[in-house]
């Protein structure tokens, strides 16, 4: 902290948090209505059928693509870099990001020929060496049938629309005279895209930035009271901000890819924080990027070790085994410090009711361990959580997994709070991948950025009505979020207080299951 300061960051920055989508959306509609010559933003979902939210909106149409349309008849630039991802690990999200990119090219036609509107679909530029890519091409080659399959299962104009948004695929997979799919014969193993860009931010007319961890669709769109099925449910924060922060955020969205190719510096961090990998000039032997940026990283280690009292944390993952030493030092070295993790009952695939893969089964035994390491440590000091709705699931919803016959409410928040004197908003998980490898962007929040109230508001959210001054105190909150948690588990879900319940490790450790020789920042 005392680095910040050094670097000439007094200035207060003007911060609104916004809980969930049911807040998120409304407000960046408005930024993106208010704005008068520019808008930049990256996001890694961005989708234009996006229900609108607000009463401007509504005016206006139904949708984002009405929206934008009207933007850019409008006069005002945008930029808009959507994150592009592996075509043979992720053909669904592949397909999701140039659809999107279509709809906006489409945009832009019907905004007329003075719309000014630049689109990238940018994929990370890092790539696996030949020695990894030999070794997964057996399994690569798998899923490529399993692709030619599914597209298969498509009526012709479906499955043409479908190749149509799925450019990357297009070297490995190629129609036939029926217009069936097939795999194309190749002598060179696949290529393999290891990182994503994953942040979510957006700056307006170089005076408003938006970030957090919330994309842009209607999957991820849910209340504050989380009324809907469990598989629907997505618990997010977001924040608008003012101030110095935007000048590094407008920085940042104007080379952050070209840091990633190596082309260009990144700049020293002050209020905004990143990760940020690079492509390796000799990856021969390498699945990963190279380490380039770990800001996220650094800063919680930081603040880590100089938190007295209390430690509040939302996370969608906590496998990292480095932040789970740096609390575990903590907690040895101050008998008084306390820590409060939330985290979803099960990751989001399980949530959809599919079985755990490969990946997910390794994603849970780094996990367990990282969960055993601060349990360990910490002891009775440590509350681990996990939130579902106050009432019984209906027999059509998946989302009962682990959460005692009630809907899940997925966690995807990503909100590390230390004491009342500083915070870390974030898209970055506390995992490899997001610490090490994923392009991710947050902002570092002190006191005079309204912390108490932050924090009050978002630990606040998961309790009864009207709760108690034990649950927000930093000596008593963890015994009273554990006493709360074990009642709610002993009760039918409609006689539930408020959404916490105890996370389920021993769930979390049956489909638990190590990978020999893969790197922890995969999952």
């Amino acid at each position: 902290m005392e680095r910040l300061k050094q670097a000439g960051v007094h200035a207060e920055s003007r911060v609104k948090l916004l809980l969930t989508a049911a807040e998120a959306y409304p407000v960046l509609e408005d930024a993106f209505l208010d704005a008068r010559h520019s808008i930049h933003g990256s996001f890694r979902v961005f989708d234009l059928n996006t229900k609108l939210k607000s009463n401007r909106g509504r005016a206006i149409g139904a949708t984002w693509f009405d929206l934008i349309i009207q933007l850019l008849k409008r006069g005002v630039a945008m930029q808009i870099d959507l994150t592009d991802f592996d075509p043979c690990a992720k053909p669904e999200l592949h397909r999701m990001t140039w659809s999107s990119i279509r709809m906006f090219c489409a945009a832009r036609e019907l905004a007329g020929p003075n719309a000014n509107l630049r689109l990238r679909a940018l994929m990370h530029p890092a790539q696996s060496g030949i020695l990894p890519r030999t070794f997964f091409w057996p399994y690569v080659y798998y899923k490529l049938g399993n692709h030619a399959d599914w597209l298969n299962e498509m009526d012709e104009a479906k499955r043409l629309t479908a190749m149509r948004d799925m450019p990357g695929l297009r070297e490995y997979l190629k129609a036939g005279s029926d217009s069936k799919i097939f795999r194309k014969f190749r002598a060179a193993p696949p290529k393999l895209f290891p990182a994503t860009h994953h942040q979510k931010l957006a700056v307006f007319d170089d005076k408003k930035l938006y970030i957090g961890g919330l994309d842009l669709d209607n999957r991820r769109f849910d209340t504050p009271v989380h009324e809907r099925n469990g598989e629907k449910t997505w618990h997010d924060v977001q924040l608008m901000m003012t101030g110095p922060v935007v000048a590094e955020a407008k920085a940042h969205l104007e080379t952050f890819h070209e840091s990633c190719a190596g082309d260009k510096l990144a700049k020293p961090p002050r209020r905004l924080l990143r990760t940020l990998s690079q492509r390796r000039k000799f990856a021969t032997f390498r699945i990963g990027p190279k380490t380039y940026r770990t800001e996220i990283e650094n800063a919680h280690e930081m603040l880590i070790a100089r938190a007295q009292k209390l430690i509040y944390l939302e996370s969608q993952f906590f496998r990292s085994r480095n932040l789970a030493n740096h609390l575990a030092r903590a907690a040895r070295e101050n008998p008084n410090l306390n820590l409060i993790l939330m985290l979803p009952a099960a990751p989001e695939t399980l949530m959809m009711g599919d079985r755990p893969t490969s990946d997910v089964r390794y994603g849970e035994y780094l996990q367990v361990r990282a969960l055993d390491t601060i349990r360990e440590a910490f002891g009775s000091r440590l509350f681990i959580g996990c939130p579902a709705e106050p009432r019984i699931a209906d027999p059509d919803d998946d989302g009962a997994m682990r959460t005692g016959g009630a809907p899940l409410i997925y966690v995807h928040a990503k909100v590390s709070i230390f004491d009342e004197d500083a915070a870390l908003i974030t898209s970055a998980n506390l995992n490899g991948r997001s610490l090490h490898w994923d392009s991710e962007a947050g902002v570092y929040l002190r006191r005079n950025d309204g912390i108490p109230a932050m924090r009050r508001r978002l630990m606040r959210h998961w309790l009864p009505p009207a709760p108690e001054e034990a649950f927000f105190d930093p000596t008593r909150a963890v015994s009273a979020w554990a006493e709360l948690a074990r009642a709610n588990a002993t009760k039918a879900p409609e006689d539930r207080d408020g959404f916490v319940l105890p996370y389920d490790m021993t769930a979390a450790r049956s489909i638990a299951r190590k990978l020999p020789f893969i790197p922890e920042e995969m999952v």
